[in-house]
């Protein structure tokens, strides 16, 4: 299960779990059935972003329409999706399944509504893509500016009180927990952090300015990042100090 990244191999075995979990308790039909409904991949998550973030049935009605035109446009986001999936059954020690994250996880639909509002942004929609960021920050209190990039196996876990802020990029496998900041400084509103591959960033941590975090750095619970973190390297505190860098040649502060 958790070696299959591209959606078509991963959706019969979501479409295996729903059936499993709607036979061992018939009140999960009201939230699983759906999946038997859909084709594919992509139209549950167009479905699950339509519930998740809007509160009227047009808006619903909207955003599942405009989920589908993206993922018809670009199938690699479908993709993008069954590889984070995959990536919060590797990371999350509470998780078996497939299900679970998939029906559960806000900041799982969060970061599915963020790629169809990047995609909005970058075929020039910018007004829908913000509208679609508001009601998912409104309703998931996530929110993740249409122009920032995000990688793949990205893991929102928890999610609440997140901020990924306009510019900001954030590598492959990133693990980000409850109210983190990634933003720009005031001072300089065009740059924003480069957060590397592998990357934890604990809960509460607050990263600002234009600054690199290393590949598989890790940002304590609290911190306050303003300079760069080398690769590999713990950032902790307010202001942040590194820890665990001798073996990269970097002095400990």
């Amino acid at each position: 299960m958790a070696s299959a990244t591209a959606s078509s191999e991963l959706w019969p075995a979501i479409r295996r779990e729903a059936e499993a979990a709607i036979a061992a308790d018939p009140f999960l039909e009201a939230s699983a059935a759906f999946i038997l409904d859909q084709g594919d991949l992509g139209g549950a998550l167009a479905f699950l972003i339509g519930r998740a973030i809007c509160r009227t049935d047009a808006d619903r009605a909207q955003f599942m329409r405009t989920a589908r035109e993206a993922f018809a446009a670009e199938p690699a986001l479908v993709d993008a999706a069954a590889t984070d999936l995959v990536a919060i059954v590797r990371r999350d020690p509470a998780i078996t399944g497939l299900l679970p994250p998939l029906l559960n996880f806000k900041g799982y639909v969060a970061l599915q509504a963020w790629r169809v509002s990047n995609w909005l942004w970058r075929n020039d929609r910018p007004d829908l893509a913000l509208l679609m960021q508001s009601a998912a920050a409104d309703q998931l209190q996530i929110s993740i500016h249409p122009s920032a990039q995000i990688g793949t196996a990205v893991f929102l876990d928890h999610g609440t009180g997140i901020i990924i802020g306009a510019l900001a990029s954030v590598g492959d496998e990133v693990t980000i927990l409850q109210n983190v900041t990634i933003a720009r400084h005031q001072d300089d509103p065009h740059h924003a952090p480069t957060i590397g591959r592998g990357v934890l960033l604990s809960a509460g941590a607050t990263v600002i300015g234009k600054l690199i975090i290393g590949d598989f750095a890790k940002i304590g619970a609290g911190a306050l990042v303003t300079s760069d973190v080398p690769a590999g390297c713990t950032a902790v505190g307010v202001p942040a100090r590194l820890t665990n860098c001798t073996e990269a040649g970097v002095p400990v502060l």
